[in-house]
């Protein structure tokens, strides 16, 4: 019994590496793969995104856990919650001050009082469209992110057509909880690095 009891724990524990070891320092290699951008302008805003988590870090250790990043052609995305208005100003400030950034989105809502539904919600709504999008052939849904807060979901990424972006939209008014939807998605033809 004892020994089957190792076994068990020991490919458990093995196996659940398996999955991480495939991600490196600019993401996994699926995700290269597969953007739309360049080589180069992915790495250049890897290195961007790193850079900010970093500083974030350095200056208030929970922002690591409580703040977003993503970063497309230059362009900083930031999602998350912090507790005070000035929480948010800083943090938009060290976005701007990233060498490279072409724009900073701020999705970035001061905390409100906690609630298991609202939060269940949220989460039900963000799975309902990430699904959608998997489901649905016109879309790369990989070269998008979904993030929702107080029923109002954002979405960003890359779309290859202006078709694609469509459908996104489509989709999330099938979403019965939606309230809002924002949305920050380029084209592979409107990103300045391809054109250079």
């Amino acid at each position: 019994m004892k020994k089957n009891l190792t076994i068990l724990f020991l490919f458990v524990f093995l196996s659940s590496c398996v999955g991480s070891s495939t991600k490196g320092v600019f993401g996994s290699g699926v995700s290269i793969a597969l953007d739309p951008r360049t080589l180069g302008t992915q790495i250049d805003d890897s290195i961007m995104q790193k850079n900010l988590q970093a500083r974030l870090a350095l200056t208030e250790k929970k922002y690591l856990i409580s703040i977003s990043t993503k970063v497309l052609d230059g362009r900083i995305f930031l999602g998350g919650k912090v507790d005070q208005p000035e929480e948010k100003l800083k943090i938009t400030k060290m976005a701007w001050e990233t060498k490279g950034v072409r724009s900073v989105k701020n999705n970035i809502r001061i905390k409100e009082k906690f609630s298991l539904k609202k939060v269940a919600i949220d989460v039900l709504i963000t799975s309902q469209l990430r699904t959608a999008l998997i489901l649905n052939k016109n879309v790369k849904a990989s070269n998008f992110n979904i993030d929702t807060v107080n029923r109002r979901t954002y979405v960003f990424g890359i779309a290859h057509t202006e078709n694609e972006k469509k459908e996104i939209i489509q989709e999330s008014k099938q979403i019965v909880d939606l309230e809002e939807l924002i949305t920050s998605i380029l084209l592979v033809s409107d990103l300045s690095r391809q054109k250079e």
